[in-house]
């Protein structure tokens, strides 16, 4: 099949009303040579086209003779102006559109931010109020630990004054055991555990020296590691022996009585000559070590530990 060519009379009309050589046999070829408005339309639909100026591949030499009238120059004017008109009119148009939709693609944006953002607040919200309810359930258990501990040390100051421990339901004191022969009757004497007393030299380390938090807290680890060098290694001398004169215990640990108490709580003693605390291996006691793991861990994470007794 013989390639379109281009209409000789309407290139030259095209040509005539200004419209560049090439710009015009394209418009003419591809808009099938059906007439000079159609292809000044095509002209003003690809301006924008980047081979607008290339030359179309097509025989510009065949004649086709069109059975359109040759327009006068000002007939074409008028037309070409119509024509100029109307595309700008339709690119007024797209562009409008064009912004219609980029002004609701923004408003679907910024609903999509908006619920993100609410959704954000609300999560945030509902952490805070659970971090809250967290926090009154540990200060729940917290005092409950004090009002324990206060009837721990209640019982206890009554123990050591010789006096009979109180009935918890009524308040009152239990009456003191009654002799019948060679049986004694009564209520037991509240013996405070191993934990506590070790948690009770604790407290009074803290008490007596509470201006001094820093030095406390690393006093406290310091045993910690002492206590738990023991336990993973019983048979271990050189865990068991600490040196007094250390410059690290005597700063850490040794410049506290309690610290030494402590130790003593849990096995160790003074050689002679003071120059160790020392721990037998048949006296090494993991119920009490663990004992102390405990009293010292508690010190540490706990932020009431000690509270009653400041």
């Amino acid at each position: 099949m013989a390639a379109l060519g281009i209409d000789k009379r309407m290139l030259r009309e095209l040509e005539s009303m200004g419209f560049p050589t090439i710009r015009a046999t394209r418009a003419l070829y591809y808009s099938g040579n059906s007439s000079i408005e159609d292809a000044i339309n095509w002209v003003l639909e690809h301006e924008g086209d980047s081979d607008i100026d290339q030359v179309p591949k097509v025989p510009i030499d065949v004649q086709i003779e069109s059975g359109e009238p040759l327009h006068t120059g000002e007939d074409m004017e008028m037309k070409l102006k119509d024509l100029r008109e109307q595309v700008r009119k339709k690119r007024e148009d797209d562009e409008r559109r064009m912004e219609r939709e980029q002004e609701k693609e923004r408003i679907r944006r910024g609903k999509r931010l908006m619920e993100d953002k609410r959704s954000e607040e609300e999560n945030e919200r509902q952490r805070i109020i659970a971090f809250r309810k967290a926090e009154k359930e540990e200060e729940k258990r917290a005092r409950q630990k004090i009002r324990q501990q206060l009837e721990l040390d209640k019982a206890e100051r009554r123990r050591k004054l010789g006096l009979p421990p109180e009935n918890p339901r009524t308040g009152k004191p239990t009456p003191l055991p009654i002799r019948e022969g060679n049986v004694i009757k009564g209520p037991k004497s509240v013996i405070p555990s191993m934990e506590e007393t070790l948690k009770d030299c604790l407290r009074s380390l803290k008490k007596n020296h509470k201006d001094d938090d820093a030095k406390v807290k690393k006093a406290f680890q310091t045993l910690l590691t002492y206590v738990a060098n023991v336990v993973r290694n019983p048979d271990n001398e050189k865990y068991r022996k600490i040196r007094l004169s250390n410059p690290l215990f005597q700063d850490r640990v040794a410049k506290f009585k309690e610290g030494l108490e402590f130790l003593e709580l849990c096995g160790f003693h003074k050689l002679e000559g003071n120059e160790f605390l020392y721990m037998p291996r048949n006296k090494v006691e993991m119920t009490i070590l663990n004992s102390a793991g405990l009293a010292l861990n508690s010190a540490l994470t706990n932020p009431y530990f000690g509270m009653l007794s400041l």
